[in-house]
């Protein structure tokens, strides 16, 4: 196990983690056989793949943005946060959604990601937020659930959680 240099946080894409985020994704792909080619790009021009995915963008038909979860210079995840829904995002998707790459799965960083990510939609002004994953997905479910996650209907091979956002402990101007 790698020790890490600082705690993980939420953080805008940054150059800092080129190297860990394009093997961290690599790997995903090999690992659960999904095409890489699109790091083709990134890997070509990474300062244009930071700029291009950074900050506040429409995704989904709704405002969103990326945050990776990162230690130095070591890339563990990434999180996407949606500031709204849209009908489809109510089915499958969610407000919240996030993935961490190998080696860094099942050493608690999910959690962290999502329980990091919740001020921050309280500052996108979301007072509670829906999180999905695939029903046969029982790690991301508990990591839902450690996050205060109460489960809702299903939609198909979705279930669907809602978390109640926990109000701004440093209050307005902060």
């Amino acid at each position: 196990m790698i020790t890490l240099p600082e705690r993980p946080r939420l953080r805008p894409p940054s150059e800092a983690v080129r190297v860990s985020y394009l093997v961290g994704e690599q790997a995903d792909c090999v690992h659960e056989r999904k095409d890489p080619s699109w790091l083709g790009s990134a890997s070509e021009d990474f300062p244009a793949h930071v700029r291009r995915i950074g900050g506040v963008q429409e995704r989904w038909g709704v405002p969103s943005e990326v945050l990776w979860f990162t230690a130095g210079e070591h890339y563990l995840g990434t999180l996407v946060l949606r500031h709204r829904l849209t009908p489809e995002l109510e089915r499958v998707g969610g407000h919240i959604g996030y993935h961490v790459v190998l080696p860094w799965r099942r050493q608690g960083h999910a959690t962290a990601m999502l329980r990091q990510a919740l001020p921050l939609a309280r500052a996108a002004g979301l007072e509670r937020v829906l999180v999905t994953c695939a029903t046969r997905n029982a790690p991301s479910a508990r990591v839902i659930e450690a996050n205060g996650g109460q489960e809702d209907e299903p939609s198909g091979e979705e279930r669907r959680f809602w978390i109640v956002v926990p109000p701004d402990r440093d209050g307005p101007g902060r």
